[in-house]
């Protein structure tokens, strides 16, 4: 049974649906905002896009 993905759009409403009615313009773009950068991460892990902390330390180590 094949998913379908939300629209960008639909996507934008449920959040504003979730959120309070007293929310401000600042606080919808910052949800919109995170939200992007966690899909984003996502789609790094999916691709392979990523380093190990192990590996994120010894570069550190031998940058200092």
């Amino acid at each position: 049974m094949a998913t379908v993905t939300p629209s960008v759009k639909q996507q934008a409403r449920k959040l504003l649906d979730e959120l309070p009615e007293d929310v401000t313009r600042d606080e919808i773009v910052y949800e919109l905002a995170v939200r992007r950068s966690i899909e984003l991460g996502l789609a790094d892990v999916s691709a392979g896009r990523v380093t190990e902390i192990n590996e994120v330390r010894r570069q550190f180590r031998r940058a200092e």
